[in-house]
């Protein structure tokens, strides 16, 4: 079976396609365990997002499984049991026009770094072109409008947004630059573990390097 493409999809049906093959993808490489991690996407300017529905293991998604719903929190079509996350991905959409897919997931080792204490440092060309940021939140609870307020706020300077003691939301123009900034976040953090272990907490992409790359 054909991989889908993961350009902007021009259809809701093709942004299901693509987040079914993110799931399936996340599960495989441990960045979400059972029914962790949740999924969203739109079509560029529209008032409506698919997100995947409440309890749903993401390597088994079916086109079934996702609610459609409104920028206003109301369930338009599809599932009528959304995610208990839904908030998160509403409220963000509401302050970022140009998002247009979210990807939350549990990935171990930004959660532990971040824990630790440790910031997540962007050691490679890849974080720095395309994490190249991360927010950060307090713990609350999942599901809260505490959790979607905060987290939002963060978006509105960030792609990448670190959810204390419970995973990340990674954000992006379309489903393929969402998912691709999630795992390069977690590479990130995988990689600045691995630094903690050898006694290193300084380094980091240079600053010249990551300045001509803003201003390219």
């Amino acid at each position: 079976m054909a991989q889908p493409s993961m350009k902007q999809a021009t259809t809701a049906d093709g942004l299901v396609e693509q987040l079914i093959d993110v799931g399936a993808t996340a599960v495989r490489r441990g960045f979400v365990l059972a029914s962790g991690g949740n999924l969203s996407a739109r079509l560029p300017g529209s008032e409506e997002f698919v997100v995947t529905g409440a309890g749903t293991w993401l390597d088994r998604l079916v086109p079934e499984d996702f609610t459609v719903m409104n920028l206003a929190g109301e369930i338009v079509a599809g599932n009528p049991e959304p995610s208990s996350e839904w908030k998160l991905h509403q409220r963000t959409y509401r302050v970022r026009e140009d998002v247009n897919a979210i990807v939350h997931m549990h990935p171990q080792h930004a959660v532990l770094v971040d824990a630790l204490g440790h910031e997540i440092r962007l050691l490679t060309l890849d974080h720095a072109v395309y994490v190249r940021s991360v927010g950060r939140t307090d713990f609350y609870p999942n599901g809260s409008d505490e959790l979607a307020d905060t987290a939002a706020e963060q978006a509105k300077e960030h792609n990448c947004v670190l959810l204390a003691h419970h995973g990340c939301s990674a954000l992006g123009e379309n489903v393929g630059m969402a998912f691709r900034r999630a795992m390069n976040l977690e590479e990130a953090a995988t990689a600045t573990y691995r630094a903690l272990l050898l006694g290193d907490r300084t380094t980091r992409f240079p600053v010249p390097a990551d300045e001509a790359i803003r201003h390219a």
